[in-house]
């Protein structure tokens, strides 16, 4: 039936309307804050790799059992490491 990650999007075409299934990934805005699991599938590495940049980067909350990642804090770490690679 639904799949997970999917989204329900209506289409007008000439015909009238149709119900398309689309990725969520495409939908989604981004979030400021999420979780590990959330971020490494946002940033397209591993959860180790993830926890470990955004450990670095001071960008990880905890919220009782929750630990939460600013993105916001991430992307800059990112940007200034990548500023500083000789190429």
């Amino acid at each position: 039936m639904y799949k997970r990650n999917t989204k329900l999007v209506e289409s007008e075409n000439g015909e009238g309307r149709e119900t398309i299934q689309v990725p969520a990934k495409i939908i989604v805005s981004k979030k400021k804050w999420v979780r590990y699991d959330e971020g490494a599938e946002l940033y397209s590495m591993g959860i180790n790799t993830f926890r470990d940049f955004a450990k670095e980067a001071k960008a990880i909350y905890h919220v009782k059992r929750v630990a939460l990642v600013n993105t916001d804090k991430l992307d800059e770490f990112i940007e200034l490491m990548c500023a500083d690679d000789p190429e």
